[in-house]
């Protein structure tokens, strides 16, 4: 038979009640409202229907802070809140709409980003080459669930969508993984 305390354990997998869970449950929160935010400082591109954004620096320091799981976690719960019509994504949109829309691609990579993210930098010894790298693989990945996504929506090939969905973010997201590789928690 297990103990009470096993029994009545929450999502994380610790006591419900325990510092640990709340500390860990609130870096979660943490991570969500700066995604939240960093959606607000989007700048609208004219060629194409995906403004540039600095969620993804938040997608990636989720997974590299916070780990890969908890990453995923609060990148899930970023998409859920906006689902369920807290205004978080660009431009205080919401709802499933937004999912549906241009940028529902790069939106729904956003948690396996924060987890490949995290995972490759603990993989890759935690240094600030390993948060560089762990990054922009994360952000590869959200441009192709992007531009995947955009393809399919628009009834284009993938490679007509690259000029509109990949190209445009490209010095963006390489000067954001210089940044997450600066802010990485234990990089030497």
């Amino acid at each position: 038979m297990q103990s009470k305390e096993l029994m009545w354990t929450d999502v994380f997998g610790q006591p419900a009640c325990s510092a640990g869970a709340v500390a860990r449950a609130a870096k979660i929160l943490a991570f969500v409202c700066f995604t939240a935010v960093a959606a607000q400082l989007a700048v609208p591109l004219p060629f194409t229907p995906v403004p540039v954004t600095m969620q993804t620096l938040f997608v990636v320091l989720a997974g590299i802070t916070l780990g890969a799981r908890d990453g995923f976690y609060a990148l899930l719960a970023y998409l859920v809140l906006g689902l369920a019509g807290a205004p978080v994504f660009a431009g205080f949109s919401f709802g499933p709409a937004v999912l549906l829309g241009p940028t529902g691609g790069y939106l729904a990579s956003f948690p396996a980003a924060a987890l490949v993210s995290g995972h490759l930098f603990g993989r890759l010894g935690g240094s600030r080459v390993a948060a560089f790298l762990a990054s922009l693989c994360g952000m590869a990945l959200i441009l192709a669930g992007g531009a995947a996504y955009l393809s399919s929506i628009a009834g284009l090939s993938f490679e007509r969508t690259i000029p509109l969905a990949i190209l445009p973010f490209i010095a963006g997201d390489f000067a954001k993984a210089v940044i997450a590789a600066f802010l990485s928690k234990r990089g030497a």
